[in-house]
Formats: C-alpha cells, sequence, structure tokens
C-alpha cells in the first residue's frame, strides 16, 4: 500500500496525517513511537486531497464546528484490534466510555488489557477517538498524544457548540 503523508499544526501539536486513495491510514503524534503505528515507506505529498480533506476537518473539529468526521477510513490491524477501532467511532461526541464497556461492545467482556492494547495502538487519533477511552474509574489513562492531550479534546468536547446558528456539520 504506497501512502502519503503530510504535516499540520494543531492545538495538541503537529499531528502527521497519512494515507492513501483508499482513505486516512494514521494521524501521528510529533513524537509518537515508530514501533505503535507501522506504516512501511511514506512520501510527502502536501496537496493529495484525502489529506487536504483531512486537514480541513480537522481544522473545522479543533473550531468546534464539526462533530463527525466524513472522511473514508483505512484501518490496518489484526482483526480485534480493527473491532476495537471501529467501536471507538461509534462513541459520540462530547461522551466518553470505559476499556470494559469497549470489551463489552465487541463481544469479548473479558478481554479489557486487549483492548486497552488495542486502543494504545490505534492509528487514526482524534477521528477514531480513542480519548475518549477512560479507565473504569474515571481517571484519564496513557494516550498516545499525552494526557495533557487527552484533557484538551475531552474539555474541547464538552464545551458548548461555538456555532449557535444551525446544526453543526457531519464530518
Amino acid at each position: 500500500m504506497n501512502l502519503v503523508f503530510k504535516w499540520i499544526g494543531s492545538p495538541v501539536g503537529r499531528l502527521k496525517l497519512v494515507g492513501n486513495d483508499a482513505g486516512l491510514a494514521a494521524i501521528l503524534w510529533e513524537n509518537d513511537s515508530p514501533r505503535r503505528v507501522r506504516l512501511g515507506s511514506l512520501a510527502e505529498d502536501s496537496r493529495h486531497a484525502m489529506l487536504v480533506s483531512a486537514e480541513q476537518q480537522l481544522a473545522e473539529y479543533f473550531l468546534g464546528e464539526r462533530r463527525v468526521f466524513e472522511i473514508p477510513i483505512a484501518f490496518a490491524g489484526t482483526p480485534f484490534q480493527t473491532m476495537v477501532w471501529q467501536a471507538l467511532l461509534t462513541i459520540p461526541y462530547g461522551e466518553t466510555r470505559s476499556y470494559g464497556q469497549i470489551a463489552r461492545q465487541v463481544g469479548h467482556p473479558a478481554a479489557v488489557r486487549a483492548v486497552g492494547a488495542a486502543n494504545g495502538r490505534n492509528p487514526i487519533s482524534i477521528i477514531a477517538p480513542c480519548h475518549r477511552v477512560i479507565g473504569a474509574s474515571g481517571a484519564l489513562t496513557g494516550f498516545a498524544g499525552g494526557l495533557e492531550a487527552k484533557r484538551y479534546l475531552l474539555a474541547l468536547e464538552s464545551a458548548p457548540a461555538r456555532r449557535a446558528e444551525g446544526p453543526q456539520r457531519p464530518v
């Protein structure tokens, strides 16, 4: 799979968008471990239409104008990881779920640690909202972008909509 990337700035730091015509394959943090999400060789293409669209939608999200993303996603992982990552996409904007709730949702109620491991390897941070997964006690737990970024994203989503006129645009 030939992948291209572009760097963008954001309120949570520089993000590396990775994908191809099939969809978005990754949103990586500036200091992401190369072992967390393995992608192979990448070519820089800051004008690739899918990456430009992802950048625009993320900008709208950070402005509080977008709650749902409309970008094709190209997850690449084990069947269990992909099932967990798909479950992340069902967590509504402004809500959280525990690892146990996700484990039950994917039909493996005893696999809480495996869900945590899959969540930690989520390649498409923010859009596949792993930041919305918290500990059973409500405590913020590990996050590839760091707990400060996780706090920021959760606070952004708990703030009142910044656009008073009209409904939120779907993403």
